[in-house]
């Protein structure tokens, strides 16, 4: 009998044993719960492509443990990115870049979700709310977009083997060297960008109040008046040494040698260089001759913002990969592979970003810069007025009549200037 219940006990034991053995292992396999699927769509312009690939393997890896990430990228410029969201903001994609001129109608539109997700920090690390990068990115004290360069801006490149450093300070004697070598001065008059320049150096206003813009181009009564600034300009339009072009067409012009100094901005100065070698250089924008006089050629300052799209599926997980495709050291990396110029105050203050020709030139030239601050219809009016004013004005238009007509234009209200939709997250 005594041996009967000592076998019993032990046989109990084993049972008790053995049930928290299961029940450990029913435990452990209720302790890994299913990862969620997480699928987040970006886009990008076609230089960002290896790099946003790239970026994106090293967050699904860093996050491996708490989501399974599905991600899509596709192209999609910056320059028109603006249309393609509002034409169906919510098939667009989860997080998008854009230049800061489409920032306005983006917000207005309730396209952009306001960044929580370590906001303070984000603006801290661009030099702080007061800052251009901030106030580019924010309204009403809130985030709603991740600064991701500062190098919106242009200046000068210049071929070295025609021109010295006193050569490029007037525009008079660019054009004067490229005619004699039967080359080409270029710069992009058909854009409001870049002609703006043009006014604001002669001290006439182009800018949004929030609403509409206002703008004094047409005026008759200052300093310069607009009919001077766009007989100057149309002096430079007519000139043998000049030509106006596009992007595509500056950089296969330098590359071919027949464009030896132009303006443009800082994401073409990988091309610039490769094409130029050790004649690579670049300078703020130079003096033009207006009435008689001298005139600093101004400039718009702008940035390129990641926004977040305000009907993405996955708000938290989407601020977190826009606040990590915009950190500190992808901005810096970004600066190597593609030369765009950091929004990260750190990121800009390394001694590599500071050895860059294209990042010095923007810093000469941010004395004469303004935030680019407009509402749409200033491309449309800047437009007509560049384009007629590139071809020589060869239907012989009446100046005043044309400026009256172009500020008409551009300070038409914009299309979501009245009764529309804030920003959802207001």
């Amino acid at each position: 009998m005594r041996r009967f219940l000592k076998n019993f006990r032990v046989s109990k034991m084993l049972l008790c044993g053995l049930a928290v053995l299961l029940a450990s292992a029913l435990s452990g396999c209720q302790a890994e719960p299913e990862l969620p699927v997480v699928k987040l769509s970006v886009w990008g312009d076609e230089r960002n492509q290896p790099l946003l690939e790239e970026a994106l393997a090293e967050f699904k890896e860093e996050h491996r443990d708490e989501a399974i990430f599905e991600f899509t990228i596709s192209m999609e410029s910056e320059l028109t990115c603006k249309e393609t969201v509002l034409a169906d903001p919510e098939s667009a994609a989860d997080i998008y870049t854009f230049a800061d001129d489409q920032f306005e109608e983006l917000w207005r539109a309730g396209a952009l979700l306001e960044i929580t997700d370590s906001a303070e920090e984000i603006i801290k690390g661009v030099g702080g709310s007061s800052s251009g990068a901030a106030q580019a990115s924010m309204r009403g004290g809130k985030l709603y977009a991740y600064p991701e360069t500062a190098g919106n801006g242009y200046f000068l490149y210049y071929d070295s083997s025609y021109f010295t450093e006193d050569d490029v300070k007037s525009l008079d004697r660019i054009l004067e060297i490229a005619a004699e070598n039967g080359k080409k001065f270029a710069m992009d008059f058909t854009s409001g960008w870049y002609i703006y320049s043009f006014f604001k150096g002669a001290g006439l206003d182009m800018y949004s109040d929030g609403n509409v813009n206002i703008c004094n181009w047409n005026a008759s009564d200052t300093t310069y008046t607009g009919v001077e600034v766009v007989e100057a300009m149309l002096a430079v339009a007519k000139h043998d040494g000049f030509l106006s072009c596009n992007d595509a067409k500056f950089v296969e012009g330098i590359r071919d040698g027949s464009i030896i100094a132009g303006v443009n901005g800082a994401w073409n100065a990988e091309y610039v260089l490769t094409a130029l070698g050790e004649h690579y250089e670049t300078a703020k924008l130079p003096e033009y001759t207006l009435a008689g006089d001298s005139v600093q050629m101004c400039s718009f300052t702008g940035y390129k913002l990641m926004g977040v799209n305000a009907y993405t599926d996955y708000p938290e997980w989407a601020m977190k990969l826009g606040r990590y495709l915009n950190r500190e050291e992808m901005q810096l990396k970004r600066f190597q592979q593609i030369g765009e110029c950091p929004a990260n105050v750190n990121a800009a203050a390394s001694e590599e970003v500071k050895k860059s020709k294209a990042v010095a030139a923007l810093a000469r030239q941010s004395q004469y810069g303004y935030t680019q601050n407009v509402e749409d219809p200033f491309w449309d009016g800047a437009c007509l007025l560049g384009t007629t004013i590139a071809g020589g004005n060869c239907d012989d238009r009446d100046i005043q009549e044309l400026l009256d007509k172009v500020t008409e234009m551009i300070t038409a209200p914009s299309r979501l200037a009245e009764g529309k939709e804030t920003s959802k997250t207001e």
